[in-house]
């Protein structure tokens, strides 16, 4: 493995850990962070009932701000999209996938799809269970994570590959 091979090699995975970190650094729920009680109470209080209050109003999962998150989905896919085709031309090689599947055009196209619908999908999911705080949140990393990548793209150095010997 040449050294620029193991330089990208260790970009990518010190790039993943990052992400991963992030993704665990994400708010849990706020019980974890409460304290207990410290003084139990001497005699059990009698049970009261909760006064009626109508359910919390959720929004709809095609609302306004999800449909710019995933607009910034679907931007930052294909910036990475025609990034990576510029650091394939230059003549550096793809990391996360096969050079044959990105020198595809339309099978790379279709991959790019398929992640932005996948994220579209994994937010459904969470708006569809109650999470709607993992819902933006879904969105909102994989617009950091491609555009991140694609910056990480478009800095990478040209390859010059030495001429052949007359």
């Amino acid at each position: 493995m040449n050294k620029r091979k193991a330089e990208e090699t260790f970009r990518v995975r010190v790039f993943l850990i990052v992400v991963l970190i992030a993704l665990a650094c994400l708010p849990g729920p706020r019980s974890v962070l409460a304290q207990g009680q410290s003084n139990a109470p001497s005699a059990p209080e009698p049970a009261k009932k909760p006064p009626t209050q109508a359910p919390p109003e959720t929004h709809r999962f095609w609302d306004k701000e999800n449909d710019w998150l995933f607009a910034g989905v679907g931007a930052s896919r294909t910036l990475d999209y025609f990034s990576t085709l510029n650091f394939r031309r230059r003549g550096d090689q793809e990391v996360l996938l096969t050079n044959a599947v990105v020198d595809n055009h339309a099978a790379f196209a279709s991959i790019e799809a398929g992640a932005t619908g996948l994220s579209i999908g994994a937010s459904y999911l969470f708006h569809r269970y109650g999470h709607h705080k993992l819902e933006r949140w879904v969105s909102i990393l994989h617009i950091g994570a491609a555009t991140g990548g694609a910056i990480n793209n478009y800095c990478l150095k040209t390859v010059h590959k030495a001429a052949p010997a007359p």
